[in-house]
């Protein structure tokens, strides 16, 4: 990773961070009084720290750099939160959520979430269930407070639906559940998995063209690489599950082997989902022939995913 990208992550990160604790932090609410507040003081506690655990941000990333890709007037550098910002929050909650909900004893029961106990040992079981129903509530809640035209509003907030829906995110996971302990073959692996990481993934590319005005044509080929890299992203997270050790991970080496889960190591060998990861990401780049030099940070976010640590 080359210094300039270094730092490009790093200023996104610590922008799209700022914007999460002010999100946060709420706005008024007229069903929510200051005494009734002070009983959910746990609530919002578990919130904040299953939000800011030290996330990669990849989603907000991706989001920015599609914007960027089509709308050369969109500034990462400046440190005032913006519509934008608001939007990358409001897939992060989406994402947070979803990772409470997948710790939990009923779904993969996990311990660690990036090294830290998971939300529902930091706190307890009922307590990450109301924390993540009420960061999904946020997300589209945060979609409506922007300042964009109504029309692109209703169609953000039909995207991130879309992708963390039944048809999407969720129905990914009750497709991963189902599949433990199951002979199943790549075909149904990879159904699966476009929708429970890829599905809120292309959203994010597609909410970011969305946002900067992008054309039907545009969108089309940003999809594409969405679709590509969204895959490539479990791909690697399959291969890190056997090569890589519980600290780097910050979460239990091995846990999808343990529990049975198919993967694109144990179906393809590691040789071959080595091999479907790189052919995803040069079918990625591909997509992006038609954009210039703006569509750049979406190249290097490419490389980014498929060589990630954790």
């Amino acid at each position: 990773m080359d210094s300039d990208f270094e730092s490009y992550i790093s200023h996104c990160q610590q922008r799209i961070n700022r914007a999460l604790e002010l999100a946060l932090q709420g706005s008024n609410s007229p069903y929510c009084s200051i005494p009734t507040q002070q009983h959910t003081q746990e609530l919002f506690a578990a919130m904040h720290y299953s939000v800011m655990n030290g996330g990669k941000r990849v989603r907000p990333l991706l989001f920015y750099a599609a914007a960027q890709a089509l709308d050369e007037g969109v500034d990462v550098t400046g440190n005032n939160t913006t519509d934008l910002d608001q939007l990358g929050c409001a897939l992060e909650f989406i994402h947070s959520y979803s990772l409470v909900h997948d710790d939990l004893p009923a779904m993969d029961d996990d311990d660690l979430r990036r090294g830290k106990p998971s939300c529902h040992r930091a706190f307890n079981e009922a307590t990450a269930i109301l924390c993540a129903d009420a960061l999904q509530a946020e997300a589209f809640a945060l979609i409506c407070a922007t300042s964009l035209d109504p029309s692109v509003k209703v169609a953000l907030v039909r995207e991130l639906a879309g992708a963390a829906g039944a048809r999407g995110m969720v129905g990914g996971q009750a497709i991963d559940l189902a599949a433990v302990g199951q002979n199943i073959d790549v075909a149904h692996l990879q159904s699966m998995h476009q929708l429970k990481t890829g599905a809120l993934i292309r959203a994010s590319v597609a909410m970011g063209a969305i946002a900067a005005g992008g054309s039907k044509e545009q969108l089309a080929a940003l999809d594409t690489y969405a679709l590509d890299i969204g895959l490539a992203f479990q791909v690697r997270d399959d291969i890190l599950d056997i090569e890589s050790d519980t600290a780097t991970l910050g979460k239990a080496q091995g846990a999808d082997l343990a529990l049975g889960k198919p993967t694109y190591p144990a179906l393809l060998g590691m040789k071959g989902a080595k091999e479907k990861l790189r052919e995803l990401y040069e079918d990625a780049l591909s997509s992006l022939e038609s954009f210039d030099g703006q569509a750049l940070r979406l190249r290097q976010l490419a490389d980014f995913i498929i060589q990630r640590r954790h």
